[in-house]
């Protein structure tokens, strides 16, 4: 792509993001279609499913800048990715949930929290692992990455567990939130393919073509846009974090809109936490392609991103635990001050990078 004109890469770059869009639409909508009908629902099998699948372009993008060996991109998307997604919130909020009240209100829930936990936690092992030497490596890849993905998984299960109920006053939701329980857009999702005729082989074959048509577009706007935004002087680092990760963040806002529509708010959030908590799962895949560990070589820029999304994360558990009432310009208080941190953590992100 070094060979084409700025004119070509920019037009591929924003075509790349459109497919995205509208691929990631889809396969959120098959997804909990083939959920429901073959009894995936909240179990261990259906979560991991999930958390692949709304991550599918950051997962072609870490394979694609891992085999090109440009890892200082596949870093900066995996931690810019935590920090872009979790400022979808406040878009949600913003526009996905409407006067009645903030976004962590409506949805406040104990299982949410610990949800934002296990984000919080995996981005503490992520640091840690930074502090490692490069030749302490397990089978070419970092120890940490190692317990990062077995921490997920046991994250995983925990919250399972969670979801079937906690001894706590109305199983650890708070009163006055969502009158529907959690997940019920997805069975909406469901009747509503099932009226109008869509059986579960078109519904998996347009999963199919769906996830294909993501990890190509996902891998032309990674060359697309390191190539164009490279000529521009932009970093990497400052390119994966910021333009790359708010690409890659778009299904996401689609499928937050949709679920908040349904006044499923508890999904809305916990669709953000889960896609996050995955992420740093992603530093094995590029570990494995790249032939060696990429945490113990990481810049100041990735930990600083890396307490950036924690911090964010952070700002988001207090709202679901204070739950404040009072908005301003449709947002919560937790929304404002997540833009607030975010567009300083931009700034000091650019100075570093």
């Amino acid at each position: 792509m070094g060979q084409m004109s700025s004119l070509v890469l920019l037009a591929l770059f924003v075509a790349s993001a459109g497919v995205i869009w509208y691929a990631g639409v889809r396969l959120s909508d098959t997804t909990d279609v083939l959920s429901e009908r073959l009894g995936l629902g909240s179990a261990m099998g259906g979560l991991i499913l999930l958390a692949v699948v709304t991550n599918l372009p950051e997962a072609a993008i870490t394979v694609s800048a891992a085999l090109s060996h440009h890892l200082d991109v596949a870093v900066g998307n995996i931690l810019g990715g935590i920090a872009v997604q979790t400022v979808v919130l406040a878009v949600l909020d913003g526009f996905g949930v409407g006067s009645r009240a903030p976004l962590t209100y409506v949805a406040a829930s104990l299982t949410l929290v610990l949800e934002g936990a296990l984000v919080v936690g995996l981005l503490a092992l992520v640091v840690m692992g930074t502090q490692l030497p490069r030749d302490v490596a397990l089978v070419r890849m970092s120890p940490a990455s190692i317990v990062i993905t077995l921490v997920w998984l046991v994250g995983l299960y925990l919250l399972k567990r969670a979801g079937q109920g906690l001894p706590w006053h109305e199983g650890g939701d708070a009163p006055d939130t969502q009158e529907e329980p959690r997940g019920h857009s997805k069975a909406k999702k469901e009747a509503r393919a099932s009226s109008s005729g869509i059986g579960t082989r078109r519904a998996a074959l347009v999963f199919g073509v769906a996830a294909l048509a993501t990890l190509v577009a996902g891998v032309v706007l990674e060359r697309s846009g390191e190539t164009f935004f490279g000529r521009l002087h932009m970093s990497g680092v400052a390119f994966g974090a910021t333009v790359l990760a708010a690409a890659t963040a778009l299904p996401e806002i689609s499928t937050g809109l949709t679920s908040t529509r349904f006044g499923d708010y508890q999904l809305a959030i916990s669709d953000i936490f889960g896609g996050n908590a995955f992420l740093p799962v992603l530093f094995m895949v590029a570990e494995l392609l790249s032939g060696r560990p990429v945490l113990p070589a990481a810049h100041r820029s990735d930990i600083y991103l890396t307490a950036l999304g924690a911090l964010l994360t952070l700002v988001y558990m207090a709202g679901l635990i204070f739950r404040p009432r009072v908005q301003r310009l449709r947002l919560g208080l937790d929304s404002r001050v997540v833009l607030v941190l975010y567009a300083l953590g931009v700034a000091g992100l650019l100075t570093i990078a």
